[in-house]
């Protein structure tokens, strides 16, 4: 089933593209089933191997003009091979129409054609990132969303075991809520995902034993932001004095989501634990390695360095006395 239909893809953006139906949009649902939008210059002319069918056609001033200057049943033919790719809609750029025998050729096809006042490469681009959008792959990760220190940390770990009380603790902070319980997340290019809260849920926390809060209605609208890029996964996870954890930094773990890798790092949780605090260490040492400093690895060259035998230190060390 496509993800959008011309029906709905009009009615969404009537206002902000200035929509105008010049033939009545069809009863039954259009399916748009790409996001490619193409504009059918070649194929007015006749060259039309290379394109695709099914994409949204979008018609500019140079498309309208070479129309215009051909006899009328040469404008026939002509728009006729722009029908032949079954495009799902027609937009006109530019406020501008078509004759009225071309109309009742896609009125006689089933394509609906639309006026918009924008400018072409304009009309284009919104059109391009809301299908973007609409198109883009997407899943759902029960946790939580925090914007800390402008580092988009992903909260995971089994039910329970304290992720929204950690983000509202770091809400009190004065860092900002994204999602609590279902993070709804989008892939934006090939190495971006980003996590926004779902619609019915909103702004809340549920906290046990206090029950759900409304965190904007609670601190205010500059404890919440509407979606943020997720940078860094920190997965809670219960203590286990068997299990060997991460204990220099040397070894980097990922997960993956939509097929884009970020960090992981697991937290062990016991009594006591400021998880608070060591949220915002590991967002400041993400910052700091994306400007190129690596805690770990600058101790590792330190201490390489100072078991060489001719170093500073192992000669002060052997000469020192007291």
């Amino acid at each position: 089933m496509s993800r959008i239909t011309v029906q709905r893809l009009c009615a969404d953006l009537h206002d902000a593209l200035d929509l105008t139906p010049l033939t009545p949009l069809p009863g039954d649902d259009i399916p748009v089933p790409v996001r490619d939008v193409h504009r059918p210059g070649m194929a007015l002319m006749g060259f039309a191997e290379n394109f695709l069918p099914h994409r949204l056609q979008v018609m500019g001033e140079s498309e309208l003009a070479y129309l215009a200057g051909l006899p009328p049943a040469e404008q026939v033919t002509a728009f006729g091979r722009v029908l032949d790719l079954q495009a799902p809609a027609i937009f006109l750029a530019r406020g501008q129409g078509l004759p009225e025998p071309l109309l009742d050729l896609a009125r006689a096809r089933g394509v609906p054609v639309l006026r918009t006042s924008l400018a072409s490469v304009d009309f284009l681009e919104e059109l391009s990132e809301h299908l973007q959008e609409i198109f883009a792959p997407r899943t759902e990760v029960h946790g939580s969303l925090a914007d800390v220190y402008g580092v988009g940390l992903l909260f995971t770990g089994r039910s329970g075991i304290g992720k929204s009380e950690c983000v509202l603790d770091l809400v009190e902070r004065n860092h900002r809520l994204v999602a609590d319980d279902v993070v709804e997340i989008v892939k934006r290019g090939d190495d971006i995902i980003v996590g926004r809260f779902r619609e019915v849920l909103q702004h809340n926390i549920e906290i046990r034993g206090v029950g759900v809060i409304d965190v904007q209605a609670i601190f205010g609208i500059k404890a919440i932001r509407m979606q943020k890029r997720i940078e860094v996964e920190v997965h809670l996870q219960d203590w286990d004095e068997n299990a060997d954890y991460e204990r220099l930094g040397l070894e980097r773990q990922y997960t993956h989501i939509l097929g884009v890798a970020i960090p992981r790092v697991v937290v062990p949780i016991f009594p006591g634990k400021n998880i608070t605090v060591i949220a915002e260490v590991i967002a400041l040492d993400f910052m700091l390695k994306i400007y190129g400093y690596d805690a770990a690895q600058a101790l590792n060259r330190r201490i390489l360095e100072t078991m060489k035998p001719g170093s500073n230190l192992s000669r002060y060390l052997r000469h020192d006395n007291e």
